[in-house]
């Protein structure tokens, strides 16, 4: 899975913000596009959206789309995922991910991270 970590998870109230980093290996991060997944208790892995190398989100959860934005730091090899407007339903364990393209699946990835826990209380 190669080497990805996040942080930046936690417990926030409803209508909050969260803001996730992950931070990756020079050669994964340079190498590829960098995305998001999630998997809420009790239900199957959600793709979030993909960051493009020129920084363009293509989302692929129509819930997040307003209110998730992500961003790379290349200086950093880091991906942040700013989270506002959080809802209760965005309670999951997020992952970060790397691929080629952020064409294909949206939960099609070769390297991803161990997780984060995202905690929205309402």
């Amino acid at each position: 899975q190669g080497h990805m970590v996040e942080s930046g998870g936690g417990l926030v109230q409803a209508g909050g913000s969260l803001r996730l980093s992950c931070a990756a290996s020079g050669s994964i991060f340079s190498d590829n596009v960098m995305g998001w997944y999630r998997q809420a208790p009790g239900k199957e892995r959600e793709g979030v959206l993909c960051s493009s190398f020129s920084g363009l989100n293509i989302f692929y959860a129509g819930s997040v789309k307003g209110r998730f934005t992500a961003s790379r730091d290349n200086a950093k090899n880091t991906v942040y995922l700013q989270m506002n407007s959080l809802k209760s339903e965005d309670t999951a364990v997020y992952y970060c991910a790397a691929k080629r393209a952020c064409s294909g699946g949206a939960l099609t990835y070769d390297y991803w991270g161990q997780g984060t826990q995202v905690t929205v209380s309402s």
